[in-house]
């Protein structure tokens, strides 16, 4: 065994001297068989499995994994992944009953099964392991229970201090004693010494600001203006707020330049209700054990909050007044503590979004909220050490003739036609057929060929005025007719729709739609009719959908295909699968299934209360992807259960208990702030082509473009996203057609071409300092056309 064989650069050396408790958990592991108890059937086929107590991003906390290694010939099933699913993880704490034992002669590992019954445990043969290793495996998972327990290093504990985690089996008499009822204590020499002050400021002056919180050499965070509060008792004020929910729980803030959480103190979180502000308006308070008010935060879709089942914490963003962004943890101490506290806020966050009371909702739709509040699948190091490895192992392994070359200038003739000040890119549309992609400037279209990673400017299509001469900037643009024609909306004719012939390089019809209903979005026929000839789209206004077909003389709605509903319904945006059947958002939240036009939807999601800027479907209907500003909505159409299953969503209702469960795609609170800003994605898109299975999306936020790997999310693995950072904002972004690795992208006042591979996973480094060089292997084109 080597311990320093995954040492290699000085930063991670340096972090393993200074916590060399850690350096022996993360490295140590054994390879022997899994033998599984009745709580284990997932691990049964494992022939051989490796043992690895691992540290998570949490200070002072450990997990035990238990990993699939692979037999000769079996690794080609991990081609083209960086992580295999065959692994099951789980936080080293005294209720895991850890104990040695030996089966057949052979030495074991065992420990609780905490999703399984109290009699339920894993055991692991570690046939072939010295005895020397085995008591050296054991002590590290004793010194890991006492740093999880004790908030605080192992390094200096002796035999005598780890005694109490031996396990010891329960008298005859005495009762099942598998969950501790003893809460961790905390040493304060154990929060890093010295302690800096903290401050907090709140968001909004409704609730008084909060007085300095402990901290372990954490960033900087601004003083808020002093209040008569800070002079008294925070809980004096705090207990007239009614409490919705209380829990014991550690607190701990992300540390930027280290990469992970440090501990705070043991406070007391609650969430309370502020009833002379409204009654929909909730914060989440944390209250140390003097009665110091450490944390307010009022609750919202900005806090990007976000579960951990299996270390029982919360993590979430909070920027404060002066612009600072931050990250932060609360881990329970009970899981029972944890569960009630998830349920409590997806509550109060679904009541502040809706402006309506949770009791009112119905039975189905509290459970669809519910099971909205995804877990992440494990609190990994989001700044791990072989990130930065990788990243300076690939700088150094460069040779000169390696390194990115500088792309030369443009020449004259190649550069568009500069405009006035202050116009900026606002809209992204990439051609189906050929190589084109336009892009909105005010009144202006610019048209791209993009070849690869190269994207050069090829005209500009000026002035666009409807056929009486008015100009106007178009409001939503859509490629129709095999990309001969562009469909354009004036928000000063909401009734009307603009023909622009791509050719000419005109506005050469007004389509009046209909006297009273306005066309608020548009969508094609089915997902790739723009392909064909197809003269008719779809038209949606606030409450009412319906078929454009610009060949009918005179209004060019089809009444029999027109459909209005519900008034207030508020759509925001319709997508089409390659059968021509209809997802509709709207600006409430909710989303609904159509088979067709003209008839009412199969299928009606309720909403989790954040609109509804963007939609897209696959081509077979099976998924949707509906964006919010701080997260996407993954949704799978396919009915699991009752008459229908098999069925999807769009041809038949969901029984009323197995409604689908929306998965949230959101960014780690943790990268967030290194992100210094607040998460606004644009609409998400998967890409697409004829005949070809969707495995990416790809959206953008601030100066961010984000991709998900699908293949991987839809195995529940919601955070394999990649990201690449620009000098300037994101307007739009989205695949070029048929090809799931290039990426065009509009920013403020370029357009580009990126290759997927070029975006890497979210680091300090990736996430906080621009991309070195725009033009390099980018295809930028300043386009102030």
């Amino acid at each position: 065994m080597n311990i320093f064989r995954s040492c290699k650069s000085l930063s991670t050396i340096k972090n393993l001297i200074l916590t060399m408790s850690l350096l022996i958990y993360s490295d140590w592991q054994s390879l022997a068989r899994p033998q599984c108890g009745r709580g284990c059937e997932d691990l049964r086929g494992y022939n051989d499995a490796m043992l690895t107590i691992r540290r998570s991003s949490v200070e002072h906390n450990f997990q035990l994994v238990v990993t699939r290694v692979f037999e000769d010939g079996d690794q080609e099933l991990l081609e083209d992944e960086d992580e295999t699913d065959d692994e099951r993880v789980f936080l080293i704490g005294e209720e895991l009953q850890f104990r040695t034992g030996e089966t057949e002669g052979e030495p074991t590992f065992i420990w609780r099964d905490l999703e399984g019954d109290v009699d339920e445990f894993y055991e692991f043969i570690a046939d072939g392991t010295n005895a020397p290793t085995r008591a050296f495996f054991e002590t590290c998972m004793y010194r890991a229970m006492y740093e999880r327990k004790y908030r605080k290093s192992a390094d200096n504990t002796s035999d005598t201090d780890l005694q109490e985690f031996i396990w010891q089996p329960p008298t005859k008499k005495g009762k099942d004693k598998s969950k501790s009822t003893k809460k961790p204590s905390v040493d304060e020499t154990g929060l890093s010494g010295a302690l800096k002050s903290l401050s907090v400021d709140a968001s909004s002056s409704s609730i008084p600001t909060p007085a300095p919180a402990a901290a372990a050499e954490v960033d900087t965070i601004a003083t808020p203006s002093s209040t008569a509060m800070e002079k008294k008792p925070a809980t004096s004020e705090d207990d007239r707020y009614p409490s919705i929910v209380s829990a014991p729980a550690t607190l701990h803030l992300w540390q930027k330049v280290g990469g992970f959480f440090v501990p705070q103190e043991n406070v007391t979180a609650r969430i309370v209700q502020m009833p002379n502000a409204g009654p929909y308006d909730y914060w989440l308070l944390a209250t140390a054990d003097d009665g110091r008010r450490v944390l307010a935060h009022k609750i919202s879709s900005d806090m990007n909050e976000r579960w951990a089942g299996k270390i029982i914490s919360m993590t979430w963003n909070h920027m404060s007044d002066s612009g600072f962004q931050s990250s932060w943890c609360l881990m329970f101490t009970e899981p029972t503590d944890y569960e009630d506290f998830k349920a409590a806020y997806t509550r109060a966050l679904w009541e502040t979004a809706n402006q309506y009371p949770w009791e009112k909702a119905k039975r189905d739709e509290q459970m669809y909220v519910m099971s909205s509040a995804t877990e992440d699948v494990e609190m990994q190091d989001v700044e791990g050490d072989s990130d930065e490895e990788e990243a300076v192992a690939e700088e150094l392994e460069k040779s000169e003739d390696e390194s990115e070359p500088e792309d030369e200038l443009p020449e004259d003739e190649d550069l568009p036609p500069p405009l006035p000040r202050g116009e900026r890119n606002s809209q992204l549309t990439v051609g189906y057929r050929g190589d084109r992609s336009y892009v909105v400037r005010g009144n202006n279209i610019g048209v791209f060929s993009h070849t690869g990673e190269n994207v050069k400017y090829h005209a500009t299509i000026s002035k666009l005025a409807t056929p009486k001469g008015k100009e106007f900037n178009p409001k939503e643009i859509m490629l129709h007719e095999q990309d001969s024609k562009m469909v354009l909306m004036n928000p000063q004719e909401p009734n009307s729709l603009f023909s622009l012939d791509l050719e000419v390089g005109k506005i050469v019809e007004e389509w009046k739609v209909h006297e009273d209903v306005t066309v608020d979005h548009i969508a094609p026929d089915s997902k790739f009719a723009q392909m064909t000839p197809e003269a008719t789209l779809v038209g949606a206004s606030h409450n009412a959908l319906f078929r454009i077909d610009p060949r009918i003389s005179g209004l060019k709605m089809v009444d029999s295909q027109y459909k209005q509903y519900v008034s207030k319904n508020k759509f925001s945006g319709v997508a089409t699968t390659a059968a021509g059947k209809l997802a509709v958002a709207s600006e409430k939240g909710d989303i609904r299934l159509f088979d067709s036009i003209g008839k009412n939807a199969k299928t009606a999601l309720p909403p989790l209360g954040d609109p509804i800027i963007g939609i897209d479907v696959t081509s077979s209907g099976r998924w949707i992807v509906a964006t919010t500003r701080t997260y996407l909505l993954l949704i799978d159409t396919l009915i699991g259960e009752g008459r229908y299953t098999g069925s999807l969503g769009f041809d038949r209702s969901f029984p009323a208990t197995a409604k689908p469960i929306p998965r949230r795609l959101q960014l780690r609170a943790e990268h967030v702030a290194y992100m210094e800003h607040t998460v606004s994605f644009t609409p998400a898109r998967f890409n697409m082509g004829e005949g070809q299975e969707e495995n990416a999306i790809v959206t953008s936020t601030g100066q961010y473009v984000v991709a998900w790997d699908f293949a991987k999310v839809k195995k529940g693995q919601l955070d394999k996203y990649e990201i690449k950072k620009y000098e300037d904002h994101v307007v739009q972004d989205n695949f070029k057609f048929g090809d799931d690795k290039e990426i065009i992208v509009a920013l403020e006042n370029n357009v580009l071409a990126v290759n997927k591979k070029s975006l890497r996973r979210p680091t300090r480094a990736s996430l906080a300092t621009p991309t070195r060089n725009l033009r390099s292997k980018s295809g930028i084109v300043q386009s102030p056309y």
